[in-house]
């Protein structure tokens, strides 16, 4: 817990009031970033790459994994970058802020959808066993395919989905028919492999500049 209330660079909110979802009672989801200490990871027991807390609903990832992570495209270390709901940070943080474009790739296509589909594949799981899905997961499907369209299309994800809230929250409560979120599912995937062929995204990420950022960082921790 040290290492997040110490080392922490940069600390943002996500899930629902971050998406503009919020509705009330709505958990405060926070998401962070610290830097271990290098002379940590010189011992036999390495630093963690994750912490829970010390917070109700709070994550942290040490920054080679949240980098490394950023770099394979993951929706939910992406949206951390890209938060309107930034709570800490510290001059490391700013500078990883302003690298944030450098983890971006057409890997993304990739990624979102295959998240999205895992989710897709649990859902039809629980309308088998259940009768019906679990319709907040559902929800959040559709976001993440929406956000995953506007990244390929524009060239960043889109974290602030409030212009689709009536949509989603009318799916967050069983409103919208499964038939009809299987079509727009469809239409959401066509809309992404339509954008591959414009989209701004470089073919690869930056490696070679996030890594500088990295070893700048670990040479500071000897300070």
């Amino acid at each position: 817990m040290r290492l997040v209330r110490d080392h922490t660079i940069l600390s943002v909110v996500v899930g629902s009031r971050a998406y503009g979802l919020a509705v009330d009672g709505s958990d405060v989801d926070r998401r962070g970033v610290f830097v271990a200490p290098t002379p940590l990871f010189w011992r036999f027991e390495k630093p963690p790459t994750h912490v829970d807390g010390p917070l109700p609903e709070q994550f942290s990832w040490e920054v080679e994994r949240f980098c490394g992570l950023a770099l394979d495209a993951n929706p939910t270390v992406l949206e951390c970058l890209w938060s309107p709901l930034v709570e800490r940070i510290t001059p490391v943080g700013e500078e990883l802020l302003a690298l944030r474009a450098a983890f971006l790739s057409l890997r993304a296509h990739r990624t979102f959808l295959r998240y999205a589909e895992s989710q897709f594949r649990k859902l039809e799981g629980d309308l088998r066993n259940r009768g019906e899905p679990q319709w907040k997961h559902v929800m959040h499907m559709l976001r993440l395919m929406i956000s995953g369209r506007h990244l390929v299309r524009h060239g960043e994800p889109l974290v602030d989905v409030g212009d689709h809230r009536e949509l989603l929250l009318a799916v967050r409560r069983g409103e919208v028919p499964w038939d009809d979120i299987t079509v727009r599912r469809a239409e959401l995937t066509a809309d992404m492999d339509k954008a591959l062929a414009t989209s701004p995204l470089p073919a690869e990420p930056d490696r070679a500049r996030v890594e500088e950022f990295l070893i700048s960082v670990r040479r500071r921790g000897l300070e």
